[in-house]
């Protein structure tokens, strides 16, 4: 009975009906900005899976995958611009025992050992939407980035990424801190200056070494821009990457086997670089040349839905064992970037 008072009274503090409560309702515990559900520390069996979100609002069943993954435990979310609308969204699903808001904002507070044992006692871990570039700043050489890939690798929770959080999935980044990137002008020029791009200095996520994810997809057109992105990958470090690319309200699950399926209401696409077709053109100042008749990527897209849809191996990226989606050939061909489904 006492924990239920508890719990109610903080909940009742959180939504600012106790006069003189505010969200930072646990202020001793550095970085909380709020915290629903139960906060007595619960340890439950996790199943290891990760899931990359494209933005623009939930992904029909991915709360609830992340969850069960996480055997309902402890829900730790990652912020760095002060809301907590993911953590109530979360919590409404139901199952997880609690979930609490990290606003995590510089450097000291990234480093501070209770922020870190706070997100290595979670089961789950969700990295909310905003600026990427600041998660590369506030977290890189720091005890959250040490307890984020403690979970990722040790543990083996399950973590998932909207938008932002999204983006620095991959061993290989896009950070967006010069501007954001757009297609049509990273595709005649891939070294504009809002090209900045990062390998193997933030998360470890199982499967998604050499990858690169992009989000907001088709809504924001971000294709061209992707693919640019891959291009650059080849030219700067001879790294032949691979993509994962969410659209809006739309993501990728993928299972501790490597296996993916796609959930929401949109698509995802799986996108595949080849050694033997790499860029003809890749220089600043010149329209990107990735053509090779037009055949450069090979490109898998498989819809979502809100039971997960489809069959992709993240692992491989094998083609056979693809199923539920279709394959396309994409390619550029003087800065415009060509789409046909492979026959």
């Amino acid at each position: 009975m006492r924990r239920i008072v508890r719990t109610l009274l903080l909940c009742m503090a959180v939504a600012g009906l106790i006069p003189g409560c505010h969200q930072n309702a646990h202020a001793q515990r550095p970085a909380s900005f709020s915290i629903f559900g139960d906060t007595a520390d619960v340890q439950r069996k996790v199943i290891q899976g990760a899931a990359l979100v494209g933005g623009g609002g939930a992904a029909a069943g991915t709360y609830h995958w992340l969850i069960s993954h996480g055997g309902g435990g402890d829900v730790v979310v990652i912020t760095a611009s002060g809301t907590d609308g993911y953590a109530k969204d979360i919590f409404d699903e139901g199952g997880a025992n609690s979930v609490e808001t990290l606003n995590i904002t510089s450097r000291a507070i990234a480093d501070n050992d209770t922020v870190a044992a706070i997100i290595r006692n979670a089961e789950m871990l969700f990295i909310a939407g905003g600026d990427q570039s600041n998660y590369m700043n506030f977290w890189r050489g720091t005890k959250t980035l040490d307890a984020i890939n403690y979970l990722l690798n040790v543990k083996k929770a399950p973590i998932g990424g909207t938008s932002a959080g999204c983006a620095v999935l991959g061993s290989i980044y896009y950070s967006g801190e010069t501007g954001s990137a757009v297609s049509d002008s990273t595709l005649i020029n891939p070294y504009d200056s809002n090209v900045t791009l990062y390998r193997n200095d933030l998360l470890k996520t199982p499967y998604l070494q050499d990858v690169i994810t992009d989000q907001h997809y088709i809504t924001r057109n971000r294709s061209g821009r992707h693919v640019t992105f891959m291009a650059r990958i080849i030219a700067d470090w001879n790294i032949f990457p691979r993509g994962i690319a969410p659209d809006e309200k739309t993501a990728v699950c993928i299972e501790a086997d490597g296996t993916a399926k796609v959930f929401g209401s949109n698509n995802a696409y799986f996108i595949k670089s080849d050694p033997a077709r790499k860029p003809e053109l890749c220089v600043e100042g010149r329209p990107l040349q990735w053509y090779q008749n037009g055949k450069a990527l090979k490109v898998y897209e498989i819809h979502g839905s809100n039971s997960g849809n489809g069959s992709f191996d993240v692992k491989s990226f094998d083609e056979k064992s693809a199923a539920g989606g279709k394959w396309y050939w994409w390619s550029v061909n003087n800065g415009h970037l060509e789409k046909k489904e492979k026959r």
